[in-house]
């Protein structure tokens, strides 16, 4: 893959304007499409095959007034005034709201038919409104509600309140502020001082705009025909922004290096995408696959956030290793570092020692090996004591209780848990089957005796069978709140009592409402982590066990990993949930955090983690295998990779932590446990505890058995392929269309040494499987152990795909018609063909056909040709230049 990404870099630099006009005219059109077919977002949470889902999708059939979404209005009576005397000029303005084309029916507190909607007190009152929309409703729509609310309070007495919330009022849309933009700022000063140029790091941050840009315009289209839920751009664009500048930074200071170095720019381009881009192509492949698995909790909103997250990520690795290479060759040379001029000496002073390259990583890295055992306990209680308040994380989906003090619907949640209860602002309710009650009202009347005795009921204001007498709703109010665990311990009591009902009444009930389904969601998101985690620690040790051919290393690793999740799951609760210093994040108080944040932050944290173990103990390993000893490429790796690794977290981290302050519920927690989690895992774990494990392990570090060796595939993650085939460019030295050197085969081919200019015909004589053998090793069919050749102008093994596509294998003993398969050989200039199981040859019409192919080879001049066979004596009518023998344990060469 490095050379495609090599050859590939070097066009986008050799084309500058039409990638650059390519990608503008993408985002221009998807931009303005988005913009002109863009649909509304929906912010309902479904949960298909939970019962409360079901019971809910039966009631909006058979008793669609109970299970359209409502809201509520609160109405304060002015002090001292009892409530009752506003009755009159209530009732006259509640038709105002049903002539909103988004409000089915009002039900006036006094009501006769629903108890409970004026407090004990007198001095306040609800009115329950149905709403006739499809999903959440819009932000337009609530405000026509809410500007209906304001006309009814302006015709009551001064001091009365009227203020709209309600379960269409829960869904907080988040937006952007100036202060998520504080975080490109950051981002911009540390890429300066990585780079030491204002251009320079000025690019990262343009092409992770650029991709986001182009990522969020397809997400509008979409909305016009797919269910997408508002927290989903501003979670694509948060994550967008972060890994579109760290991957644009790791290629872009591979090749200011490069030139600093004095290569040339469009040779520099391409190596750095070759080489820094296949990196870049596997941590975000990492980050894709996590996205991807968010499916596994069978949620679709959920599905919808990873899949359109995951396509944000995809956006940021293509613009990586096709825009950013197009953007460094416009600006060609102006990218090349400028070198510094020495310091004159004056006369009679020493001069000034260079300074050291990378000392503070260098200290830093001899600190945590000095006494590796201290450094991993440390890092281990200390990560350990964060992730203690995990085992109380409450959990719960948003509600107008955890919306900004002073909002609207914050303030008529306030108000009626002060006036109501808390039970009042999370109802739940009960359908039943009643069809073949011949009693349908004394039936209801007998449920809502048996539930008004359940622990944890506060009142049960309606239980009313529908107009056909089929269905029954009850509605109940808990004694607690929506997101309280005492509300979930009562929705599991009354589906206990579900069982108790059929028996004695003879009819089904079920457990539903917005809480319901609230708590529903929350439990099978919980349910998901398990097997989600499972699969993210299975993938991290399959991948890491590929990358760096080690037991050791992936177990640490995925370790790590965990230790990361579990500090910023743990602190994530203690200030959301327990409110420790929560006013430093502009937090008015505790609240339970968002259902989803526990396998969405877990997803994302995996992709970002590999990515910073693989910049960071590649470089180790590399240094590692060129002849230094463990503790020396520990050492020498960590401060070669560790100033990258710190900048890309410092930028991660202060795009997700500018989230924050600002953020609207979902996405402010999302973010800060992001940044909790990247800062951990960068700083404590990859850049404190890995070195310290690493130094503690020595050479066993790197241990891997020969058979797992053999089943793992190899990921060529740094661009060693395109390294060496650089290096050996000019290697061997001649145009010869096969050169080998000590190539070989365990157990079937011994080491080969040959030379075969275009023109030669060679024999390859001996036994079935050494002779086979040594053709397929030759055109790359069969992979080498040792040694190493060019074929076809691609080097072996590194390149066995290119030299079996440029290379033609034919063995006669498989083919029916042999002249036939002789003469649809078209031979290729540069290429090496070969013809196997001559032996098969027997008619006169087959040895003239192989005989023209001899020939060919020969006048022309411009092929090589291998002829296999049992023996030499098959060969001596087509006198080959040299024949090679093969045997079963040795090889030996003919002149050539």
């Amino acid at each position: 893959m490095s050379a495609q990404l090599y050859a590939l870099g070097r066009w986008c630099h050799r084309n500058s304007w039409k990638v650059i006009g390519l990608w503008l005219a993408l985002l221009a059109v998807t931009g303005t499409t988005g913009a002109l077919v863009m649909g509304d977002f929906n912010d309902e949470f479904r949960i298909p095959g939970s019962s409360s889902q079901e019971a809910l999708d039966r009631l909006r059939m058979t008793f669609p007034e109970g299970a359209a979404l409502s809201a509520t209005a609160i109405i304060i009576a002015p002090e001292g005034t009892d409530i009752n005397t506003l009755q009159t000029a209530v009732e006259a303005h509640l038709d105002d709201f049903t002539k909103l084309g988004t409000v089915e029916s009002v039900t006036s507190p006094w009501n006769k038919l629903v108890n409970g909607l004026i407090n004990d007190a007198d001095t306040a009152a609800i009115a329950q409104l149905t709403l006739d929309v499809d999903g959440a409703p819009t932000t337009e729509q609530l405000k026509d509600i809410t500007d209906a609310a304001d006309r009814l309070q302006a015709e009551l007495p001064a001091g009365s309140q009227v203020h709209m919330g309600g379960e269409a009022y829960n869904i907080e849309l988040p937006a952007l502020s100036i202060v998520e933009g504080l975080g490109l700022i950051v981002a911009l000063v540390v890429l300066f001082m990585v780079l030491g140029s204002l251009v320079a790091a000025g690019l990262p941050i343009l092409t992770a705009l650029i991709g986001v840009g182009v990522a969020m315009a397809l997400m509008l289209i979409i909305t016009s025909f797919a269910s997408i839920n508002s927290t989903t751009p501003l979670l694509a664009v948060m994550l967008g922004l972060a890994v579109g500048i760290d991957y644009a930074l790791f290629i872009l200071s591979r090749h200011r290096d490069q030139l600093r170095d004095g290569m040339e720019a469009e040779e520099s381009t391409g190596r750095a995408v070759g080489t820094a881009g296949s990196a870049v192509i596997f941590a975000g492949l990492t980050v894709f696959i996590a996205l991807l698995g968010l499916g596994v909790a069978g949620i679709p909103f959920l599905t919808v956030m990873g899949v359109f997250a995951a396509l944000t990520v995809a956006f940021a690795v293509v613009i990586a290793i096709t825009l950013l290479p197009a953007l460094m060759g416009l600006l060609g040379e102006r990218m090349r570092p400028r070198v510094r001029k020495p310091r004159k000496v004056v006369e009679g002073q020493e001069p000034r020692a260079p300074k050291q390259k990378g000392r503070a990583f260098s200290w830093w890295v001899g600190v945590t090996t000095k006494h590796p055992i201290i450094t991993i306990v440390v890092v281990v209680l200390g990560l350990g004591g964060l992730s203690v308040p995990t085992m109380d994380l409450q959990l719960s989906l948003p509600n107008s209780g955890q919306h900004e003090v002073g909002a609207q619907d914050r303030t008529a949640y306030d108000l009626v848990d002060k006036y109501f209860g808390p039970g009042f602002n999370g109802p739940l309710i009960i359908t039943a089957d009643i069809i073949g009650s011949t009693d349908p009202l004394g039936l209801m009347s007998s449920l809502k005796a048996d539930i008004e005795k359940v622990d944890g009921v506060a009142s049960v204001p309606l239980a009313t069978p529908n107009q056909n007498a089929d269905t029954g709703l009850i509605q109940i109010i808990p004694t607690t709140g929506a997101d309280d665990p005492a509300t979930a311990d009562l929705v599991q009591r009354l589906r206990d009592k579900t069982v108790e009902w059929e028996d004695r009444y003879g009819v089904e009930t079920a457990v539903t409402g917005f809480t319901a389904v609230q708590i529903d969601v929350t439990d099978k998101l919980a349910g998901a982590l398990l097997p989600f985690g499972l699969l993210v620690v299975g993938l991290s040790l399959i991948l890491l066990t590929a990358v760096f051919r080690s037991v050791a290393v992936p177990i640490k690793a995925t370790l790590g990993y965990l230790f990361s999740v579990g500090a910023a799951f743990g602190t994530t609760a203690l200030v959301f949930n327990d409110g420790f210093m929560r006013q430093l994040i502009n937090l008015d108080e505790p609240m339970p955090v968002i259902s989803f944040l526990p396998i969405l932050v877990m997803g994302i944290l995996f992709g970002l983690a590999m990515d910073y173990e693989v910049f960071l103990v590649s470089r180790m390993r590399e240094e590692y295998v060129h002849g230094k000893s463990a503790i020396d490429a520990i050492r020498d790796g960590f401060v070669a990779s560790g100033p990258v690794v710190v900048a890309a977290a410092v930028i991660m981290f202060s795009v997700f932590a500018f989230f924050v302050p600002e953020g609207a519920g979902p996405i402010k927690q999302i973010a800060f446990a992001l940044a909790v989690g990247v800062a951990v895992d960068a700083f404590l774990v990859r850049m404190t505890l890995v070195p310290a494990v690493m130094a503690l392990l020595g050479d066993k570090a790197w241990w891997l058995p020969k058979w797992l060796d053999k089943l793992l595939p190899t990921f060529d993650v740094e661009g060693e392929v395109l390294t060496q085939k650089l290096a050996m460019a000019n290697w061997p030295g001649t145009d010869d269309i096969v050169h080998a050197e000590g190539l070989a085969v365990d157990g079937i081919v011994n080491p080969i040494d040959l030379s075969v200019p275009a023109g030669a015909v060679v024999g390859i004589v001996g036994p079935l499987g050494p002779r086979t053998g040594a053709a397929m090793a030759l055109t790359g069919r069969l992979e080498t152990t040792s040694g190493r050749a060019r074929v076809v102008g691609e080097l072996l093994p590194e390149s066995a795909s290119t030299v079996r596509r440029r290379t033609t294998h034919l063995d006669l003993a498989l083919v029916r018609d042999t002249v036939q398969a002789l003469r649809s050989i078209i031979p290729r200039t540069g290429e090496a063909i070969v013809v196997d199981s001559v032996d098969a040859v027997g008619s006169a019409a087959e040895r003239d056909a192989l005989a023209q192919l001899v020939s060919l080879a020969r006048t022309e001049r411009s092929f090589a040709l291998f002829l296999c066979a049992t023996s030499a004596a098959h060969l001596e009518d087509f006198h080959p230049d040299g024949v090679m023998t093969v045997a079963e344990t040795h090889l030996q060469e003919s002149a050539v």
